[in-house]
């Protein structure tokens, strides 16, 4: 079976593509439980630290503009081998950084490695229709959930029994298995055009002036703005508010994964069944239930370190739906475009949750609580929820 799956001359076995997304998700997260160990070790401000999510969010955004028209270029598996060769570049420069500041250029740096997360998807449109990329995508998706449910975990007993660089070496050892693993199974879906990188880069304007484009690629954004806030403001939540140490932090920390993992099954398991925009709009329901009823909860004066986590589940079970569903829509509207698709619909949706993560970094403070983070993640769920009833007016008026 391994000998069936290693082939660099077809197109590669699901698992890989699931841990290619995997490591740009562990990337992200796994370091959190560590930001007060990391603040002790430079010497530098606790909000100084949690810029490395903040602005390895925005580089990661502008970095999925340029993936995609190159992807559709020159092809997605040489891509994919020299992002994963300039990760590991990054992650020795964090490992060996002598300051605050040098660490957080190689930090932005690392968000190279989006590269595995814009093109796992484009693959999977490569070799499926609509409905049925929905439905892959999920099933990607959801195994990958696996990953971020689980590193705060282990990134914060990496830290209380190693220090906060263990979390790092994981990513550069784990790093090297994937470029072997690339090179041995990742053979080329996409068909590189024989156009100019220039005219490639001129195509934007197909997707730009797209209502449909706009309409999934927004729902996705505001679903998973949500998600990106809490990335921002919960390891202060955690920390400093709840007194939570490292280990117990990462463990709490994984609650919107496990739904995330739920709602990705969902994907899998209906969205061939139902269509992609009933999906859309029912997550993007729970999405913002989960957090108002913790919202409520919260400014009535009961809240608590089980409230504000465990309605977490609820943002990562609507996203699960959510995301699968309006990625394949978006990816479906020009399809000879998927890689310049998703790396634009990844950076508006990336983008858009760097600057919520930054928001929601300086608003809270102990006198606050995490009212001001539920605040933001609340308005941006509903702010889904509108988007997707306008892709079912835009629907509407296509069919007259």
């Amino acid at each position: 079976m391994a000998f069936k799956m290693l082939n660099k001359n077809t197109a590669p076995h699901i698992a890989t593509l699931i841990m290619l997304a995997g490591l740009a998700a562990l990337s992200m997260n796994v370091f959190l439980p560590s930001l007060p160990g990391m603040t002790a070790y430079f010497q530098t401000d606790y909000r100084l630290m949690q810029l490395s999510v903040a602005l390895y969010l925005g580089v990661n955004a502008v970095l999925q503009l340029f993936i995609g028209p190159i992807a559709d270029r020159y092809g997605r598996r040489p891509v994919l081998l020299w992002g994963i060769a300039l990760f590991l570049v990054a992650t020795l420069g964090c490992l060996f950084a002598p300051t605050a500041g040098l660490f957080l250029v190689f930090r932005m740096s690392q968000a190279v490695i989006v590269t595995g997360m814009v093109l796992s998807r484009a693959i999977v449109r490569d070799v499926h229709d609509q409905d049925s990329a929905a439905s892959m995508i999920g099933y990607v998706t959801m195994g990958m959930a696996l990953v971020p449910m689980i590193s705060p975990a282990i990134g914060g007993v990496l830290d209380a029994a190693f220090g906060w660089k263990a979390n790092f070496w994981g990513l550069f050892l784990l790093g090297c298995v994937m470029l072997w693993l690339t090179w041995a199974d990742l053979g080329e879906t996409g068909r590189p055009r024989d156009i100019s990188l220039f005219r490639q880069f001129g195509e934007y304007p197909v997707l730009l002036t797209s209502r449909r484009f706009w309409a999934y690629a927004l729902a996705a954004a505001a679903a998973s703005g949500a998600f990106f806030a809490y990335l921002g403001g919960a390891p202060f939540v955690g920390s400093e508010i709840y007194k939570l140490p490292p280990e117990t932090l990462g463990f709490y920390f994984s609650a919107p994964a496990i739904g995330y993992f739920a709602g990705n099954f969902m994907s899998g398991k209906f969205s061939r069944r139902w269509g992609i925009n009933r999906m859309i709009l029912w997550g993007s329901v729970v999405n913002a239930v989960g957090v108002g009823i913790s919202l409520l909860i919260h400014l009535s004066g009961a809240g608590s370190v089980l409230v504000f986590f465990g309605f977490m589940t609820a943002v990562g079970f609507g996203n699960g739906m959510v995301i699968p569903n309006a990625t394949s829509g978006s990816l479906s509207v020009v399809p000879h475009l998927a890689g310049t698709a998703s790396g634009l619909g990844g950076a508006i949706m990336i983008g858009g949750g760097a600057a919520l993560s930054a928001l929601a970094g300086s608003l809270l403070t102990l006198e606050t609580g995490a009212v001001p983070l539920l605040l933001i993640m609340f308005a941006s769920a509903v702010a889904a929820i509108l988007a997707i009833f306008y892709v079912y007016h835009r629907e509407r008026q296509l069919v007259r």
